[in-house]
């Protein structure tokens, strides 16, 4: 089907919702990029724009500075993002260094969990960065969605995210904005850092006004008492972040903005596994060491903090396999050396696929009497019990 159709007095055009994916026939009459609400989920729809080699289709996200947009490079045939600042925004001095700024600091980056950066541009007077496409969602919306993010993902994403953040380091940029609504999810899960609007050279001392420091929910203390910043700052930033997936909540919960911030200074962090005991003790005491109040008392470097969180990361691991292990022996089932339950399959009359030559014949009982069955090669010892049927096959769950 054509993606325009006829009319009697004008052409509509096709525009698919970049939320929900209603389908919308829109006036071709519409100006380009002008924006109307999904009458189904009231997203922002747009008629379908050309931009040079680029056809914008749909609207990611919008904001008050300027939109993001879906849209399909002709050229090299792939999808990819166009973050477009809003016309009344060129005027402000401070928002087009913003908006230069993390342009040219996210593109002198090349990192597998920070966002590329493909081109810059203007279009009908607007500035553009054209750049890799994560749609996938935010860790922010995350946790609005599911309330907590499982431990084990927290772990992954605060692994690669240091990782991204020491990689900035070493081209001697802070982030200064990490937060969860700065760390997407492109389609196969990836976590990818944005927004270097705030960014600058780690060697700077440049004193910024309050309103662009951060956020407040996980800006380090040092920051608010005007005492400079390193990557130390960060580092506090990206724990706080984990805090808020780990446990629901924001590290200092108060009623103002005011009354948070101090909470930062002032208030002794309570560790992630006092406010939910399920979290590990290794995961909690690495979050922990990250947000001390002195940075001084934090890890010494990115490659610490990464050891720590893949520290508890294994023990988390080994513990679930270790659960798992004996969740089958409570259920009266053994392992097969060296071989995950699912390889060895006899249940009854049927036995282990691995046999070993000269070796003893099993017997197991079926129906009432007893039969001869091949050997198991790698069962493990008998279980005790009287119930044990002697000779039977020790993967069997059959009477």
């Amino acid at each position: 089907m054509s993606d325009v159709a006829s009319h009697d007095r004008k052409p509509l055009r096709l525009a698919i919702c970049g939320s929900c994916k209603k389908k919308h026939w829109l006036s071709s009459d519409l100006p380009p990029l002008e924006q109307i609400n999904c009458s189904q989920c009231g997203h922002p729809v747009i008629v379908p724009t050309v931009i040079r080699n680029f056809e914008v289709r749909e609207v990611v996200a919008s904001g008050g500075m300027g939109t993001v947009y879906r849209a399909f490079d002709s050229k090299l045939e792939r999808m990819v993002a166009i973050k477009m600042l809003k016309r009344e925004m060129v005027e402000d001095k401070q928002v087009m260094e913003s908006f230069y700024r993390e342009a040219r600091a996210t593109a002198a980056l090349n990192h597998t969990s920070i966002i590329h950066v493909y081109s810059f541009d203007e279009h009908a007077g607007s500035p553009y960065i054209v750049m890799e496409l994560a749609d996938h969602g935010s860790l922010d919306s995350w946790i609005i969605r599911d309330g907590v993010v499982p431990e084990l993902n927290v772990l992954d994403i605060g692994i690669k995210v240091a990782s991204a953040l020491e990689s900035a380091l070493q081209r001697n940029l802070l982030h200064r904005d990490i937060k969860p609504g700065n760390i997407l999810f492109n389609e196969y899960g990836e976590p990818k850092l944005v927004d270097f609007g705030l960014a600058r050279q780690a060697e700077q001392n440049e004193e910024y006004e309050a309103a662009v420091w951060g956020t407040p929910y996980y800006v380090a203390p040092e920051k608010i008492q005007r005492q400079g910043e390193d990557f130390h700052s960060d580092m506090y930033s990206l724990g706080g972040t984990l805090y808020h997936a780990l446990t629901g909540h924001v590290p200092f919960e108060a009623e103002t903005v005011e009354q948070v911030v101090a909470g930062h200074v002032h208030t002794p962090l309570t560790p992630p596994c006092d406010v939910r005991v399920e979290i590990s003790q290794l995961t909690s005491d690495a979050i922990t060491t990250a947000m001390a109040k002195e940075p001084t008392q934090r890890f010494a470097s990115y490659s610490e903090f990464q050891m720590a969180l893949e520290n508890a990361r294994s023990h988390y691991l080994v513990d679930i396999h270790k659960h798992q292990g004996d969740d089958r022996k409570n259920q009266g089932r053994s392992w097969c050396a060296g071989r995950p339950p699912s390889s060895c399959s006899s249940r009854g009359q049927e036995a282990c696929p691995e046999l070993v030559e000269g070796a003893h014949f099993f017997r197991t009982r079926v129906s009432g009497r007893e039969s001869r069955s091949r050997p198991c090669s790698f069962c493990l010892d008998e279980p005790s019990g009287s119930s044990h049927t002697p000779g039977r096959c020790l993967r069997s769950n059959a009477p």
